[in-house]
Formats: structure tokens, C-alpha cells, sequence
């Protein structure tokens, strides 16, 4: 419709539970402010190549319970070279797009303030299920992976419970220890090991040692991924821990069992009241900034301000869940 101001939505980067949520909002949102909701499929990569098309309404209708999201997202190398990001503006030029919104984690936000310092109008919402993304307390799709691990752990601690075994849960995090120190504390797991915290093989032995000292007939390690430079694979943790402790212990690797899936209620609320925000501020001439989530609040963040959280964990949170596991 020519007499409607057409903005361009995309989602890059990791998926994440909820984008789809976000998606929803923002275009039914904006239809009714008056703005031509155009969705760009495959993140900047659809961008670059000008995958484009108007969305209504009834498109993004049924997706709310959906996982993963609705425009399809990839990694886009392109976008970090002079040639992808001249043909970006290109695009965006062509086609007309008033403004921009951008849904993904702290790589794709940082596009995002590229973007920005080039002139365009753009408004960022948080999506990582790392929780990694300064400036917001979530991002959409970080209740949802929670959850999921949580989920995993009850049922291997029937298994562990049964058989008086050691089990190894490697989570998704390469930089950031977040969903890890969550779910292990959650999921009540006895050691939690994190990017953020140098824990060497003997400390991680040492407290599954003292849980079985103190009368414990189990015991679940929970890993995040990014700790294999400093520890290997938890292949070669586990190995490490039975050769040091005689115990029979099992690895269970969660891998993108943690993105997928059906959102909580709470990603839900959150993803719908980020992208219905960001309608509302393209809809004011409002852009620049990041539509984050702060003490139960919406809030703007300036994209410039946008980074990855280090450390993306709460230390104290760290220290209490050591203290619970015994």
C-alpha cells in the first residue's frame, strides 16, 4: 500500500524461542499504526541478495507457538565486507524502507549500529538464548533454552539416581556461562562449569569426590561448551574423572536440543511486548536504539552502548550454587 510507510524486520544469528512472537507483534502492531511491515528472509544474507516481501497481518498468523523464527535467519559474512555492506544500503535504498528492525544477539546488534552510523533508522530487540547482550536483564528465547535444560536434567537425574552415577551435561555457551550456571543451579546439579570461572580438572574431580563423601549416591556435572579449550571435550572430562576417581560416569551432550522448541509463556509475553515497542517507536520516528528489558520494564539503550556482557554471569549466583550442591 503506497500510503504506508514500509519498514524491513529480520532475525539474525542463532535462532531463538520467541523471535516469532517479536515478528508477530511488530507487524500486526505497525499495521495498525499505519506502516508497511516488510520481512526480510535470512537475515542480512536476504538483505544483501534483496529476499524481500510485505507481510499483512494474516501472514504471521499460527506462528505465535512456533520455535525458531518465521523469516528463517543464517550467519552472514558478507555483511562484515565494504562489497555486502554497500549492497545492504543498496537494497534498502531500492526498496524504499523507511527503517530497519533487527532481532538477534550482540554480532548481529552490532550490525545493526553499523547501520545505524550510516544513516539508517534502525531499532534493535534482543534475541540470545546466551543472555550475553549488554543492556538488557533477558533476551527473547533465554527462558524458553532454560527450560529445556532444566527438563533434561530431572530426567538424567532419575538415570544418575538408579545407577549411583556420575553424568557430564554439556549446555550451549561458548563465551558465556549463563544458561549453564541457570539451569545447573535450577536443575540442582553438584558442579557447574563456566567460561567465566577457571575451574582446572582437579577442583572439578575434588567436588564431585566431596558429594559422594558427604552421602551422595549420584552426581551431575553440568559444562558449558566453551570450557573445552581450557578442558577438552567432556569426552576427555569424563575420561579424566573416572581414570580420577574409579567412578562410572555418562555424557550427555544437549547441543541444539536447547534452541528449538515450542516458547514459554514468558518468552512469549516478552517477545510480544519487545516487537509491538519497536512498532511504536519506528511509528514515532524513534530509532538508534535497542528495546531492551530492565527490572521488569521496557526501556530504550542506545545501539552504540550495545556489547557483549563480561562477565554475562552473576558471580554470587555462581558462589550460591556451590554452596547448595552441598
Amino acid at each position: 500500500m503506497p500510503d504506508r510507510l514500509r519498514v524491513g524486520i529480520l532475525t539474525s544469528g542463532g535462532d531463538a524461542p520467541g523471535m516469532n512472537a517479536a515478528l508477530r507483534a511488530f507487524v500486526r502492531r505497525g499495521w495498525e499504526l499505519g506502516l508497511q511491515p516488510v520481512g526480510i528472509r535470512r537475515g542480512y544474507a536476504g538483505l544483501i541478495s534483496g529476499d524481500l516481501s510485505p507481510l499483512t497481518p494474516r501472514d504471521v498468523g499460527g506462528i505465535l507457538e512456533l520455535g525458531g523464527t518465521f523469516l528463517g535467519t543464517a550467519r552472514c559474512p558478507e555483511f562484515l565486507e565494504p562489497a555486502g555492506q554497500k549492497q545492504a544500503l543498496e537494497i534498502l535504498r531500492r526498496e524504499n524502507l523507511a527503517a530497519l528492525v533487527v532481532i538477534g544477539g550482540e554480532g548481529s546488534l552490532a550490525g545493526a549500529n553499523w547501520l545505524s552510523q550510516q544513516g539508517v533508522a534502525v531499532v534493535g530487540l534482543p534475541a540470545s538464548i546466551d543472555n550475553d547482550i549488554q543492556g538488557t536483564d533477558l533476551a527473547i528465547g533465554v527462558d524458553t533454552a532454560l527450560n529445556t535444560v532444566v527438563w533434561a536434567l530431572n530426567r538424567i537425574r532419575d538415570t544418575a539416581l538408579a545407577h549411583g552415577r556420575a553424568f557430564l551435561v554439556e549446555v550451549m555457551g561458548r563465551q558465556s556461562g549463563y544458561i549453564a550456571l541457570m539451569g545447573g543451579l535450577a536443575g540442582g546439579a553438584e558442579v557447574i562449569v563456566v567460561p567465566e570461572v577457571p575451574l582446572s580438572l582437579e577442583d572439578i574431580v575434588a567436588q564431585v569426590e566431596e558429594g559422594y563423601r558427604k552421602g551422595k549416591r549420584h552426581s551431575i556435572v553440568v559444562v558449558a561448551e566453551g570450557v573445552r579449550e581450557r578442558l577438552g571435550t567432556t569426552s576427555q572430562l569424563a575420561r579424566a574423572i573416572e581414570e580420577a576417581t574409579g567412578l562410572e560416569v555418562r555424557v550427555t551432550v544437549l547441543g541444539h536440543l536447547q534452541r528449538g522448541g515450542s516458547p514459554t509463556a514468558f518468552d512469549r509475553l516478552l517477545g510480544s511486548q519487545l516487537g509491538a515497542q519497536a512498532a511504536e517507536d519506528v511509528a514515532a520516528g524513534k530509532c538508534g536504539h535497542l528495546v531492551a528489558w530492565q527490572q521488569g520494564k521496557l526501556c530504550s539503550i542506545p545501539l552504540a552502548q550495545v556489547t557483549r556482557k563480561s562477565p554475562a554471569i552473576d558471580l554470587a549466583l555462581y558462589r550460591l550454587a556451590h554452596s547448595l550442591a552441598t
